[in-house]
Parts: structure tokens; C-alpha cells; sequence
């Protein structure tokens, strides 16, 4: 009998850059996979790829009451009708309710994707809310056929210290993988100016000022050497920067807001630095991952996720959270040095092969899903 695979991400855009090929896989071994997420306009993209989508109704960064339980009352009422064999929640607002609809229900198992806590659970001690979270998670995974990915260990441990999962449930699979065929290793541009990249949602926490303030310490000694590259989205997230303040602080020269979009590789390959001063807590950015797989150094940030990519002085630096001047002054360094950029490049490609190899998660994500039948 064919199994069926409810796999819920918060957005389509987000399924075709992070899930696109685990999805592929399982309907390659015969599983029935259907993908539910919010239509950003990319549904088109989705069912072409021969996977039934339905449309979620969620906003994954609100908090408004009334939209959580629509969000709710959907994936119950959808789990009840279909009853799939195995649901795969991706993210925590997704783990939170669709956990909740799983557990009512009582689908046979749930695989619950940990990729990133983000602001909620920033901070030394956990809020009320992020503790209020945490016992949602334990209630709704109890007595459930329950199996949790975890990008980072901090993020493992936490879950395991407030009892959501025990340590026989977790899984451990070290970001959403790259293709090392797609994004093989090209040497830097030898012409033009130097380019420091970063991709991301235009959110505070992941950033974007920080390393704007690092760009203008540099101005008066790189302004026609070197420019800087901000590619993302704005965003709906309560600390997203407002597209006003965005534009005020790009000159389009040296420093460029390019907005969404879909050739980051080919922006990878023009490119000589990953810059990515993440202060979220993150998963394992795939941002940094597939800048490792092309051959980047990369400056980022000392904290949960970022530091799971980049041993400190080998394949890029590690900079504190928020440190425009430690920022600035590793840039410079990558700036002056060709060679030291390029050993770094080849370092980073080389972990890449490693630990962050595409068939690697898609094998890990199957094993999984196999547990059940």
C-alpha cells in the first residue's frame, strides 16, 4: 500500500530552496507526498515538480490569536479528512500547530524539522512565552510517534532539558544540504571589484545593519574597490527593516539592496566574500552552506548555527554578535589578502564535501520516514 507524506512549510519559496529535493526522493521511492504551505506565487513551480500543493493559511511571523487558530483548525480538519501516514512539520509555528493537529488526530508519525529557533528564544533565560512553547511541544509530543531533526546541539539540548523529546527521538542532520554538483567550487572573479554578498530577509537580527555600519567604516579607503551586496526579501517579522531604511542606507554604488532573488548562485560565483553577521538563532544557514560549497570565505557571527559552518580562521572568521568593528576589521583583512581568501575558499569547499553534501540529508530524511512502515 502507498504511504502518504503531508510535508508543511511555512512557504512555497521556502519548500523549492530547502525541501524541493527530499520531497523528489520520497516520491521517487513510492511514497505520496503532498506539500502544504502559504501561496506566494510560486505554486506553479511546486506542482510542476508533480506534487499536489495546498494552500496554508498561515503568517509565519504573527501573532495575532485569531490567525493561530485558523492555522490550527485547518491542519486539524485537513489531517482528519486525508489521514496521512506520516506528517513533516518544518519550522517552529508549523511544529506548534501542526503538532497539536497531529496529536488530535493521532497521525502515526510526526517528524518535526527544529531549523532555527529564532528571536523567540533569544536570550540567556527563556521568556514566558518561549516556556509556554516548550510545554505545548511536550504535551502534543507525548505518547506520539514523534522523530525531531535538529540542525545545531544547543538547540537538541534545549528540547531535551524541558522534556519535549527524549534523546531516542532525536535526529541530528547538520543543515538542509546543498548540491555540490549545482554548486561546485569556481575560483573568485579576477576582474571587477571586490564583492562581499549576503542573502537573507531583510530582518535585523540576521544582521543587516550590523554589517551596513561595517561597510561604512570601510568607505573612505574601499568606496571604488568594493561593493557590498544585500540580497533579500523584506519582511513581515516584527523586527523586519522597513524598505524606507533600507533604501536610505544603500547608495546603490557601494552599498546595493537588490531585493529578492532566485540566481543566488550565480551571485555566489561573482562574488569574493560571504558576509553574514547573523545574531538569530539560527538552524545552519543555507546561506553560509552553499557559500562554503562554491568556495567562500565567510565572516559570521559566534553564535548558535553560524559557528556550526565556520571554524574560526580556516574556512572564514567568527566575529561577536553585533561588532561592527570586529566586522569591518575582518572584511579589511579578507580585502588585502588574495591568497588568504582563496585558501579559505578552497577550505570551505572542502568541508562542504564533508558535511554538507545534499544525498547525505535526503538519505538521513528517508531512513526516517522509512521507521514507520
Amino acid at each position: 500500500m502507498i504511504k502518504k507524506l503531508m510535508m508543511v512549510v511555512n512557504e512555497d519559496r521556502f519548500f523549492l530552496s530547502h525541501r524541493k529535493t527530499i520531497a523528489q526522493k520520497a516520491l521517487e521511492e513510492g511514497i505520496d507526498v503532498t506539500i502544504i504551505c502559504k501561496d506566494t506565487g510560486h505554486a506553479d513551480e511546486v506542482t510542476a515538480l508533480g506534487f499536489p500543493m495546498i494552500n496554508l493559511p498561515i503568517n509565519p511571523t504573527g501573532t495575532n490569536l485569531m490567525e493561530e487558530m485558523v492555522t490550527l483548525f485547518f491542519l486539524w480538519k485537513l489531517y482528519r479528512k486525508e489521514k496521512p501516514d506520516i506528517v513533516h512539520h518544518v519550522g517552529l509555528k508549523n511544529i506548534l500547530w501542526g503538532g497539536l493537529a497531529a496529536k488530535f488526530t493521532r497521525i502515526h508519525h510526526v517528524v518535526n524539522a527544529v531549523c532555527g529557533l529564532g528571536v523567540l528564544f533569544a536570550g540567556e533565560r527563556l521568556s514566558f512565552k518561549a516556556r509556554a512553547v516548550m510545554k505545548v511541544f511536550a504535551w502534543s509530543s507525548a505518547g506520539m510517534n514523534v522523530s525531531e531533526i535538529f540542525q545545531n546541539k544547543e538547540d537538541m539540548q534545549l528540547f531535551q532539558a524541558h522534556g519535549v523529546v527524549k534523546k531516542s527521538q532525536c535526529d541530528f542532520i547538520k543543515g538542509s544540504g546543498v548540491d555540490l554538483d549545482a554548486f561546485r567550487y569556481v575560483p573568485e572573479p579576477v576582474e571587477g571589484k571586490i564583492r562581499v554578498i549576503f542573502t537573507a530577509r531583510m530582518v535585523k537580527e540576521k544582521g543587516v545593519l550590523t554589517l551596513i555600519d561595517a561597510a561604512e567604516k570601510l568607505r573612505s579607503e574601499f568606496y571604488d574597490k568594493v561593493e557590498f551586496l544585500l540580497c533579500g526579501d523584506l519582511s513581515s517579522n516584527p523586527d523586519g527593516i522597513r524598505k524606507e531604511e533600507l533604501e536610505a542606507r544603500c547608495d546603490n554604488t557601494y552599498i546595493h539592496w537588490v531585493g529578492y532573488r532566485s540566481d543566488v548562485l550565480e551571485l555566489l560565483k561573482s562574488s569574493h566574500i560571504m558576509a553574514f553577521p547573523s545574531y538569530y538563532r539560527e538552524g545552519v544557514p543555507l546561506s553560509l552552506i552553499e557559500a562554503c560549497a562554491v568556495g567562500r570565505p565567510i565572516v559570521t557571527c559566534n553564535s548558535i548555527g553560524c559557528r556550526d559552518v565556520v571554524d574560526d580562521g580556516v574556512n572564514g572568521f567568527l566575529v561577536s554578535p553585533r561588532d561592527c568593528d570586529a566586522l569591518a576589521e575582518k572584511l579589511h583583512e579578507l580585502f588585502l589578502n588574495k591568497k588568504l581568501r582563496e585558501q579559505m575558499g578552497r577550505n570551505g569547499r572542502e568541508r562542504a564535501e564533508r558535511e554538507f553534501s545534499i544525498q547525505k540529508v535526503v538519505e538521513k530524511h528517508l531512513e526516517i520516514y522509512n521507521r514507520s512502515f
